[in-house]
């Protein structure tokens, strides 16, 4: 009986080593850098390839996050409506472990009926009420609306439980977050993610406890690309950062927030009760987010960029293309065996020159949100976003991306279609 526990255990842990572990977040705007709420799923799964795409196909129009082979756009794995309204999940594996219901794995069509519906996060709690039981669910699914409304629900097969980030009770620092276990179902081996939860609840505490507060952009560049580790207490790039650039060094990576699985990473700065929600921004790290370069979008301009959506050359989007080029043949490049995923470069990501595919990205990305935030500080002065003024960033950003590629990794990403 012992052997037959112990061949479970190797086998669910295996499981959950390979299949989909995100590590998400729902922040108040209380404890945020701008009083704004926020949303952050850094998405961890066997899909890869990923584009963002604008939907009109229901009440309201929405950009998402979808697999690049979705052609057909039929789930969503985070995304942001012109009302405001935006939501994500992360998968759960503790919450069912009492009934043999059968799971669909719908939540990615979940999402994007919610958000082709739901304006506030009543709306979406209606939407859970009048699922069908069992809901073949198990994921925690976090929201935030224009209203202020901030919350996550634990999902499974016949309930769910809310969690308001607005309560200080429930979150007392302001945010709540969530991996792969739930905190109504059961702790243990059943679950995972422990070590990923308490490491993004340690980066966020140390910045909310400063008057900075949480932001976009911090969340992006020292979270989801962060390679601090809460168990052994060790940060590589503080660790190896200061190696000459040309010397490999490879490093077990396991259990970090990035990880060999990690598509893209997405935050969505949702806005103040009573200004207009087309504000909404949606940043967007698509691709691998350790060589991937931060693109914002809005709702309110239909043609998204080039460098994020579906391109036919390359059966994806430009810049996860590109990241994922950098990924296979620089930061894990080990060709033989089983261990090409469980190993990383660390100096082709950081080194002591600063020719790092980390150091390079985030010298445009800076560029990037310093250009945006000036674009934001003027349309909330106006309480509303100049089209005209999109368009031309759009078209100003996928030829500063497209030349970055170009220039530190020679890549092309110009489109040969």
């Amino acid at each position: 009986m012992k052997s037959v526990r112990l061949i479970y255990f190797i086998i669910t842990g295996l499981f959950f080593y390979t299949t989909n572990a995100c590590t998400t977040a729902v922040i108040s705007g209380k404890y945020t850098s701008d009083g704004r709420p926020m949303l952050w799923k850094n998405r961890d799964t066997w899909a890869i390839n990923n584009v963002l795409r604008y939907f009109d196909d229901g009440k309201y129009p929405y950009v998402g996050l979808v697999n690049s082979k979705d052609l057909e756009g039929k789930s969503v794995w985070i995304g942001v409506n012109s009302e405001g309204f935006a939501i994500m999940n992360s998968a759960s594996y503790n919450l069912n472990l009492d009934n043999n219901a059968k799971l669909t794995g719908l939540e990615g069509r979940i999402i994007k009926k919610a958000l082709a519906t739901c304006k506030t996060i009543e709306d979406f709690e209606k939407l859970l009420d009048n699922l069908k039981r069992p809901t073949g669910l198990e994921a925690n699914f976090g929201v935030i609306d224009a209203q202020g409304g901030a919350a996550y629900y634990e999902i499974n097969n016949y309930k769910y439980v809310k969690f308001d980030a607005n309560d200080p009770k429930i979150a007392p620092f302001g945010y709540i977050i969530r991996t792969n276990y739930s905190h109504t179902g059961k702790f243990g081996m059943e679950s995972s993610g422990y070590i990923r939860y308490n490491t993004a609840n340690e980066l966020f505490y140390s910045q909310i406890s400063t008057y900075k507060g949480l932001s976009a952009q911090y969340i992006q560049q020292n979270v989801a690309k962060g390679l601090y580790h809460s168990l052994t207490k060790e940060d590589l790039f503080l660790e190896y950062g200061d190696r000459p650039a040309g010397f490999p060094k490879y490093v077990h990576f396991r259990d970090y927030i990035p990880r060999s699985g990690s598509s893209s990473s997405v935050v969505v700065e949702g806005v103040k009760k009573g200004e207009n929600p087309a504000l909404a921004t949606m940043w967007s790290n698509v691709g691998f987010p350790l060589s991937s370069i931060m693109v914002p979008v809005w709702v309110g301009q239909i043609n998204l960029p080039y460098v994020v959506t579906y391109n036919q050359n390359f059966k994806d989007s430009p810049v996860c293309y590109a990241a994922l080029l950098l990924k296979k043949y620089k930061i894990m490049n080990l060709r033989w065996g089983k261990v090409d995923h469980q190993y990383i470069d660390i100096n082709a990501l950081f080194n002591k020159d600063g020719s790092g595919i980390a150091q390079l990205t985030k010298k445009y990305e800076n560029i990037i949100y310093k250009k945006t935030y000036d674009l934001l500080k003027k349309w909330r002065a106006n309480n509303k976003p100049d089209t005209k003024e999109i368009k031309k960033f759009y078209h100003w950003i996928d030829d500063f991306i497209i030349k970055a590629y170009k220039k530190e990794f020679d890549i092309d990403l110009q489109s040969v279609n």
